[in-house]
């Protein structure tokens, strides 16, 4: 069924959410195998969106990758389906919503979507207000949104659903020769797939897909459901378990249980990672350890940042939200429900504490802060490994980020 009208998917700029959306826009953030925006393509269609919508801060960042335009009120079409980005699957019911309707979240009082005319949507989007003679409504169900970083581990398992669904529906690739193969659920590997003796793919609990250009090295083992993204690789002995999703151009071995990587990220060594985002540009020294799991198996409490307060997740499994261009040591310790800054450095004998701001450089000696030009170095020279250029806005935005200190 066509939509009523084209959609302006948008940020509304929350700040607890720094961490994932630093360098991003809300809806780019990996919360499965796809972000939200490549949901709303999947299942609508590229055509169907027609702008992007996000903070002033981030407009050049977005306008850098965006295939549409971004935070331009002159293309707003008359009649326009205005989506909130921190949603994680598209909102039941736009295809029926009238002229004038609004979906708002309950809960939080947030927009969820709206068919709006251009002038109400720009009221919207540039005021945060809802414009006047605007019918609220509300959801169908419940809708699943980010408002606290942690809530990409919450809504996983039901976006990797979701997702691997489509995928099994559009790709019918079928199972690559030369694995071992447990399980009745579907198993999809694209053909360009590099598949070594003795891998293991274990759909017993779910479908697996293994997405174009992807390797998966010899006695590997990938438990479904589970998502290995476009040219990542799963080392030799690697044990993926069961709701996964590794992004474009990742690497992955020793145990992962439940984790999101968001692309161009490594954790190649041994060690555990287990109900863990990891941002783009992550890399994880040999033996990094996240603890996912209280001893006293209670309610984990957790920080946006070290500024904020401490609140309680609603999760009982919950290991670290690790930002963009953050290393680690070897033989880092994360703790139960870590939350680490852009480009922060960890390397401490000691475990590292739970809530660390961006651009931290933390040792055994105290804390400083990553001096700019240094972290622009290395950040090149991780970038350009994989043949990426960073953008001038991308840069723009590191530097200002840097300068505004931790959050």
């Amino acid at each position: 069924m066509p939509l009523p009208a084209p959609i302006v998917v948008f940020d509304d700029g929350i700040e607890s959410l720094g961490v994932l959306a630093d360098l991003r826009p809300i809806f780019g953030v990996r919360t499965g195998a796809m972000t939200f925006e490549e949901r709303l393509v999947a299942h609508f269609g590229a055509s169907a969106i027609a702008a992007w919508w996000v903070p002033e801060a981030k407009r050049s960042l977005c306008a850098e990758i965006a295939a549409v335009p971004v935070s331009d009120a002159g293309a707003l079409p008359a009649d326009v389906l205005v989506v909130n980005g921190r949603c994680v699957l598209p909102p039941p019911g736009l295809h029926s919503l009238a002229a004038g309707d609004a979906i708002v979240d309950p809960v939080s009082g947030a927009v969820v979507a709206g068919r709006l005319t251009g002038d109400a949507a720009r009221a919207l989007l540039q005021a945060g207000s809802m414009p006047a003679g605007t019918r609220t409504i509300s959801p169908a169900e419940p809708v699943r949104m980010i408002t606290d970083p942690w809530d990409v581990i919450r809504h996983r398992d039901a976006a990797l659903a979701w997702d691997l669904d489509r995928f099994v529906q559009r790709a019918q690739w079928g199972p690559p020769g030369g694995v071992v193969r447990v399980g009745t659920h579907a198993v999809e590997c694209a053909p360009t797939v590099t598949v070594f003796p003795g891998a293991v793919l274990d759909s017993t609990a779910g479908p697996i897909v293994i997405d174009d250009h992807a390797v998966l090295r010899s006695n590997c083992v990938v438990c479904g459901p589970a998502y290995i993204g476009k040219g990542s690789t799963v080392l030799e002995g690697a044990v993926v378990r069961s709701n996964c999703a590794i992004g474009p151009v990742c690497k992955v071995n020793g145990e992962v249980s439940g984790i999101i990587m968001q692309g161009h990220a490594n954790k190649a060594h041994d060690g555990y990672a287990g109900d863990t985002w990891m941002g783009a540009w992550v890399n994880l020294g040999a033996g990094t350890i996240t603890s996912n799991l209280l001893n006293t198996y209670g309610e984990i409490v957790a920080q946006a940042s070290p500024s904020a307060k401490r609140q309680k997740t609603g999760l009982t499994f919950f290991g670290s939200i690790i930002g963009d261009h953050v290393k680690t040591a070897i033989g880092t310790r994360l703790m139960t429900g870590s939350v680490i800054g852009t480009g922060a450095m960890v390397a401490m004998s000691a475990h590292a504490p739970t809530a660390i701001g961006r651009f931290a450089w933390l040792t055994d000696a105290g804390e400083r802060s990553y001096r700019a030009e240094k972290f622009l170095e290395v950040m090149h020279a991780v970038m350009g490994r994989r043949k990426i250029e960073p953008g001038a806005a991308y840069i723009a935005t590191i530097r200002a980020l840097i300068s505004s200190g931790a959050m």
